[in-house]
């Protein structure tokens, strides 16, 4: 199979297409790609179309990408073609989600995973009801007023200006400017409880993302096999590295929470020894004036 994209001619049809027609299209690919074999019956379980619908669109994929696609006359299914390359663009990260958790928009059933995965048990599970405040907030440029729990105060009520979700791989987070402590601030969601957006509250310009130094301030941060480890030739493939190297730009408010998540040894003379440490910070001096470098394995201010 190769990679390719669509010529001057199909993709002036795809774009005279409805989004819906598209969207089904691009499923009969993602199938075809990624699984090898698709039916009506799964467009019509997918989309809630008709049969004679389902029919159109295999019919107009095929005019439009023949080399993707045959049909199988045995299981009477369509299967990838021979000549196959994907006409939409499929990111990998989404791919991984679909396949190991299937598709789910609200109203079609959610029917598992497509291929057999086995994935960690997700152990910091969000209410709906406290997140979808805060995220109608971030969109709407207003404040949240909520209950948060937090290791220094205790239960606390606050009002606060959120403007972006941030994950740290284990827990989500909200960036946002606490006005209790007139400072922005990152906020555990798990942590929330009866959040409200404040709906007649003005925002001030101090309190916006463009006023968040850290969280505009982009780091560099170069990311090496660690060198007491064997197999360094492994950990760079692992890891897609370029000539021994994985350079990564990070916004300064989450660099340490990556570097702690990925096990990365921040210590300037790599001397973290456990084995999970397989990665190792070349430039620590990168995170000179981070404020989440405090969270980063072994990093040590200079004096």
């Amino acid at each position: 199979m190769k990679s390719s994209t669509p010529n001057v001619d199909q993709r002036g049809a795809l774009n005279e297409l409805s989004q819906t027609q598209r969207e089904r299209l691009a499923y009969v690919e993602f199938r075809l790609y990624f699984l090898g074999e698709v039916g009506r019956a799964d467009l019509m379980r997918r989309f809630g179309v008709a049969p004679a619908v389902a029919t159109r669109d295999f019919a107009l994929y095929k005019k439009l990408f023949a080399d993707n696609i045959a049909f199988d006359n045995v299981t009477k299914t369509y299967v990838v073609g021979e000549c196959f390359a994907p006409a939409f663009q499929h990111v990998t990260d989404r791919v991984l989600t679909a396949l190991s958790e299937g598709f789910g928009d609200g109203v079609n059933p959610v029917v598992g995973s497509l291929v057999p995965c086995e994935t960690p048990a997700a152990l910091n599970r969000l209410r709906i009801d406290v997140l979808a405040p805060v995220t109608r907030a971030i969109h709407l440029g207003r404040a949240v007023r909520l209950k948060y729990v937090s290791r220094t105060s205790g239960p606390t009520t606050r009002e606060i200006v959120p403007f972006a979700l941030a994950t740290d791989g284990l827990r989500w987070h909200v960036r946002a400017f606490c006005r209790k402590h007139q400072e922005f601030r990152d906020f555990v969601i798990s942590r929330m409880d009866d959040t409200h957006v404040i709906p007649s509250d003005n925002v001030q310009k101090h309190e916006t993302s463009a006023a968040d130094i850290q969280w505009n301030r982009i780091v560099e941060l170069d990311l090496v096999p660690h060198p007491g480890r064997q197999y360094p030739e492994i950990t760079a493939k692992d890891f897609g590295m370029t000539d021994g190297v994985l350079h990564l730009e990070l916004r300064a408010a989450m660099a340490g929470y990556v570097l702690r998540q990925w096990h990365i040894d921040c210590t300037p003379d790599h001397r973290l020894q456990d084995d999970a440490f397989r990665l190792w910070l070349r430039n620590p001096l990168a995170l000179y004036g981070v404020g989440s470098a405090k969270f980063a394995p072994g990093y040590e201010a200079p004096q």
